[in-house]
């Protein structure tokens, strides 16, 4: 495991070994110098200017109400674009959560590298007194009349909407189970928040879960099983972080345990060749079992019983017209005995999209928000848009992506303010920091085409130490002062 320290201190002896050597870990030394850069020191400097300011550039003079729904990543990025790209910003925010979530750190509070408090920031910071702020949730979207009804009862009216409602995670829907019980009977989960309550419970339970598998292991070898449901979730990876994590963090006290990788995918991620590297991850652990097409439907929590529905197919009669085999598609359930068991819950778009007519109303994104993949505006109601967690594109659940998502936005929404069409086009980016190790990761960036990594010179399927530092060290401070600013 890399030496905890200062970020500061990190970046100071990086930079030192740049200027020294010109590269690192394969590096250019410009790409290196780019990399420093994007630190935290850098970061804390820019964060003395990039408050909301009263006073706007100048920016666009069109006008309109725009109503912001969220109080997320997303939402807080496009307002921070927006209030600069308007001259005369007219921009109402319908979030009820006064604090901020750094999502992406529950996986690093439940690998004992931050602390709940380090993920937990103000949300007033970044919404201006020039905003008007909806402390509430919206409970109905009436596209045809351009307005929103709160749960609180408030009307408000809009002439053009930004939709950053996020997802809702499902944990009733497995039999059994109820959000409730994570923390007991062996049961965690590094998903489990509150947003309006402003609380991450879920890395500080998955915290101590980690303790309480490695107290098992000293005198038996515990049985773990991590899940991946069907449905898209936030990062699509981190169930597999935990898994790796959890491994290694037993494996530097020299304890084992018996790692079962229960997904409703039929593979450890799409694209090829992060898909092998894993898969030569796993070899490395020598104790980890893939159990594909099996999603967790119930769980008994007294007996520690998980019982999943496996889907697979079996070979049929051979079909001498196409020279093929007939695959028919079969299903049992199959039940597993666990000593722990870390769950990441079915997920869809809040109700509140997924019951209007802003969600997609047939097909596999049925119920999240139906905007075109490229432009981001909605394909039905052109005043409309959404970023982040609660579109229904192909790829894209993550932080990044929002980050690469509110340019668009913003963009296009403000071309559609002065009668223009939408023209700017988002790529689909999105990226996983597939942690592997305590010390390594693979910064997996792709698109709708494949691999997009921001440094090529860098193979993007390979597990580095770098990685791991710019993760722990460098995205929190970028992310809080720069990326929520807009300044990124």
């Amino acid at each position: 495991m890399m030496k905890k320290q200062g970020a500061k201190e990190f970046v100071m002896k990086s930079t030192e070994t740049v200027k020294q050597t010109g590269n690192m870990e394969g590096l250019s030394r410009r790409d290196a110098l780019k990399m420093m850069a994007l630190s935290p020191v850098a970061a804390s400097v820019i964060a003395g200017t990039a408050a909301p300011a009263e006073i706007h550039a100048k920016g666009s003079e069109a006008k309109g109400r725009i109503v912001i729904v969220g109080g997320g990543a997303g939402a807080l990025m496009v307002l921070a674009r927006l209030r600069r790209a308007l001259a005369a910003p007219d921009i109402t925010v319908i979030a009820p959560n006064d604090k901020h979530i750094y999502q992406p750190g529950q996986v690093f509070v439940a690998a004992g590298e931050y602390t709940p408090e380090e993920i937990i920031f103000d949300n007033r910071g970044y919404i201006g007194e020039d905003v008007v702020w909806i402390k509430d949730e919206v409970a109905t979207f009436d596209p045809d009349a351009n307005k929103v009804m709160t749960k609180g009862g408030k009307e408000v009216e809009y002439d053009y909407l930004v939709v950053a409602a996020g997802m809702q995670y499902h944990y009733e829907s497995i039999e059994g189970l109820t959000a409730q019980m994570i923390g007991k009977h062996g049961i965690s989960s590094v998903y489990l928040s509150d947003l309006a309550a402003g609380t991450a419970e879920g890395g500080r339970i998955t915290r101590e879960w980690f303790n309480a598998v490695r107290e098992a292991a000293k005198t038996s070898t515990p049985r773990v099983i991590f899940t991946q449901p069907s449905t898209p979730i936030k990062c699509g990876g981190a169930p597999q972080k935990m898994l790796y994590l959890c491994d290694d963090f037993l494996k530097r006290d020299k304890l084992n345990a018996d790692f079962i990788f229960a997904s409703a995918g039929e593979k450890l991620f799409s694209i090829e060749e992060i898909e092998a590297s894993l898969l030569n991850v796993q070899k490395g652990y020598g104790n980890i079992t893939n159990k594909f097409g099996h999603e967790l439907i119930r769980i008994d929590p007294e007996n520690k019983i998980a019982t999943f529905l496996h889907k697979y197919q079996v070979q049929g009669e051979y079909d001498k017209e196409y020279e093929e085999y007939e695959m028919i598609d079969k299903e049992e359930e199959v039940s597993l005995e666990y000593d722990f068991i870390h769950i990441s819950p079915p997920a869809a778009a809040v109700d509140a999209v997924a019951g209007s007519l802003l969600g997609w109303q047939k097909g596999n994104a049925a119920g999240w928000l139906e905007v075109d993949r490229e432009t981001l505006q909605h394909r039905r109601y052109k005043n409309v848009f959404g970023i982040g967690d609660v579109c229904g594109i192909p790829i894209g659940k993550t932080g990044g992506t929002a980050r690469h998502q509110a340019p668009v936005v913003v963009k296009n929404l403000v071309s559609v303010m002065e009668g223009r069409e939408a023209s700017e086009k988002f790529d689909g980016y999105t990226v996983c920091p597939l942690k592997t190790s305590y010390g390594e990761i693979i910064m997996a960036e792709f698109n709708y085409e494949g691999l997009a990594p921001t440094f090529p010179s860098l193979d993007p399927a390979q597990p580095r130490w770098i990685w791991w530092a710019f993760d722990l060290y460098m995205l929190k401070p970028m992310y809080r002062y720069l990326m929520l600013n807009g300044l990124m």
